[in-house]
């Protein structure tokens, strides 16, 4: 099989620890969307005392991040990302105990595949709910996913880069006060077009729920 040499785009992607070392944070490691938008689907008061921020911390649901890197079932990484290393690689965090991503990518044929499973543990639920607000504004185009933590959304975005197509899907998840943030794409570099967004879609959905079910099972 001749050699193919990777766009821009998906070039950077095979190296995400440099950049997120640097960045300390990032969502997603894929390309900024600059194609169009795809649907992919569809507190009371009370009286303050100087022990309530401790209750508060005492009684978060979720405390760490749990190993991301184990979050998804074999099964799936290899139906998600064929030829891929089923252990995945974790990228340096910040902090490990808040903060955890854990990255898949292969290239079998000309077919190449690339998941990331997130984790980012907050104060609070408010504050989760905040910030899911917050990142969903932010990838406007999509919809929401019943079932998936106390709520969940989903987008696939399609971008286009020295006339290779690459269909991202992200779906980010609320859960009590914890964030699940699960990137997953795809590009066929013989065709030079992306997979289907129903697929891109279902992907990554079906590592959301792994991804929610290893946090509430406290893996």
């Amino acid at each position: 099989m001749r050699s193919l040499p990777l766009p821009l785009a998906l070039t950077a992607r095979l190296s995400p620890v440099v950049v997120l070392a640097a960045a300390g944070w990032t969502l997603s490691s894929g390309p900024a969307s600059t194609g169009d938008h795809e649907s992919a689907s569809k507190g009371g008061g009370g009286t303050k005392s100087a022990s309530a921020p401790a209750t508060a911390a005492a009684t978060k649901t979720y405390a760490a991040s749990p190993a991301p890197c184990g979050s998804v079932t074999v099964k799936n990484i290899k139906s998600l990302v064929p030829g891929a290393k089923t252990a995945g690689k974790e990228i340096p965090s910040t902090d490990t105990k808040l903060r955890r991503t854990c990255s898949w990518n292969a290239l079998k044929g000309y077919d190449y595949r690339w998941l990331d499973v997130s984790y980012e543990i907050t104060d609070s639920d408010e504050a989760a709910e905040k910030t899911y607000k917050e990142r969903i504004e932010e990838k406007s185009g999509g919809g929401d996913v019943p079932g998936l933590g106390d709520q969940g959304y989903s987008v696939v975005n399609l971008t286009t880069e020295d006339k290779q197509q690459t269909r991202e899907g992200v779906v980010i998840v609320q859960a009590s006060n914890a964030l699940v943030v699960v990137t997953y794409n795809g590009s066929d570099f013989e065709s030079k077009k992306a997979p289907d967004t129903d697929v891109i879609n279902k992907g990554a959905i079906k590592a959301a729920k792994d991804a929610v079910a290893a946090l509430e099972g406290g893996q």
